[in-house]
């Protein structure tokens, strides 16, 4: 059984560098992440679902391939409460049945088809961490609608038209000044892997009142001009408060963040959109927050960055930003912004003792510290 696990490991690295071949040569963006990260959890993954992967549905796929997945499908994958599991706990899934093809059916056998793939020129790759993984080293605070870029990874919230989070990795040589790197050159645009329905436009924010501020700073990802650009997807954009915020305060604290990340080995930035609860005169709290243009983009009326600082190896620091979306006072220093981490876990919607992915690593690093 060992033998065929090896063997069958090593079929899908094949896969996996074969797909990421043809995805690259024809120019489309696709996560990877999962699929390509190496080390314990592709071995883990794979060596146990890889009798029922071509067996498994579309939206089982598309989370392999990180393009999208809810909640449930990740807890159909896992496994959480198989009654198959035998008594060291160890998850065991049940094979799916496949498909049948209805008898009197005229659908025509295919043979398999040849292909040869010289995996020899990506042994060196294969060998080194992909950058998805150096980025969500931390694990990932959800899987609803991944898309991995070139040097940043976002969740999508189709309901509210912006992401849930996007995190990036900074070190002092990928945020050089670039020359060849012109931010002139970049255009906001729609992110066509998201469904038409579900995308925000930038017909949206015009004469809405709001900027298209940026998630993962444009000034963050000078590496290419292709890691510039995809910052302004719209994927990476939430409506804010232009003059006193976005052009502003936000601005310095993405500043801070890059002096910061000059000065340290790794800094890995976690920032997302929140809508918070306000006391009305009835003594009640309400969640109200805007929507604009056609495409009702949700209008934040917080957002927060968690800003992880290894300043050698293994010695973290945490800082905390949570900063609402209005006009902030220039003399107001971007220190009174920070919260401690068990406040944003708590308004993020979950208690700090139940915090999983990004968040729980955190607070296990800075106990450890």
């Amino acid at each position: 059984m060992t033998d065929l696990t090896n063997r069958m490991t090593a079929d899908l690295k094949k896969f996996a560098i074969y797909l990421e071949l043809i995805i690259s040569r024809n120019g489309v963006q696709s996560s990877l992440s999962v699929f390509y990260c190496g080390g314990k959890f592709f071995e883990m993954v794979f060596s146990r679902l890889y009798p029922f992967f071509f067996a498994a549905g579309s939206s089982s796929v598309a989370f392999v391939f990180g393009s999208q997945c809810s909640t449930n499908e990740w807890l159909h994958w896992v496994g959480i409460k198989s009654a198959n599991a035998d008594s060291a706990r160890t998850v065991v899934l049940a094979p799916q049945a496949a498909p049948t093809i209805p008898s009197g059916s005229t659908v025509d056998k295919v043979p398999p088809m040849p292909v040869k793939v010289d995996v020899d020129m990506f042994d060196e790759a294969w060998n080194k961490p992909s950058r998805a993984s150096e980025i969500m080293r931390f694990g990932y605070p959800g899987f609803d609608n991944l898309r991995t870029y070139e040097d940043f990874v976002v969740s999508y919230d189709s309901r509210n038209r912006t992401a849930h989070w996007v995190m990036e990795h900074l070190c002092p040589d990928r945020i050089q000044y670039n020359e060849k790197v012109d931010r002139s050159n970049s255009m906001f645009k729609e992110d066509e892997s998201i469904h038409p329905y579900f995308r925000s436009k930038n017909e949206d924010y015009r004469r809405s009142g709001y900027d298209r501020g940026h998630l993962a700073a444009a000034a963050n990802h000078r590496t290419t001009q292709t890691a510039m650009d995809q910052t302004f997807l719209l994927t990476n954009m939430s409506p804010q408060v232009g003059k006193g915020f976005n052009r502003d305060k936000w601005n310095d604290l993405e500043k801070h963040v890059r002096r910061t990340a000059h000065k340290n080995m790794n800094t890995y930035v976690c920032t997302g959109p929140l809508y918070l609860p306000k006391l009305e005169s009835d003594g009640a709290l309400y969640v109200k927050y805007k929507l604009i243009g056609n495409s009702r983009v949700a209008v934040p009326t917080h957002f927060f960055k968690a800003v992880l600082i290894e300043k050698t190896a293994d010695n973290f620091e945490l800082e905390v930003y949570l900063m609402p979306n209005e006009a902030i006072p220039d003399e107001k220093p971007i220190a009174d912004f920070l919260v401690d981490i068990e406040t944003l876990v708590k308004v993020n919607g979950k208690s700090a003792s139940a915090a999983d992915g990004l968040l729980g690593r955190i607070l296990e690093k800075i106990a450890r510290n």
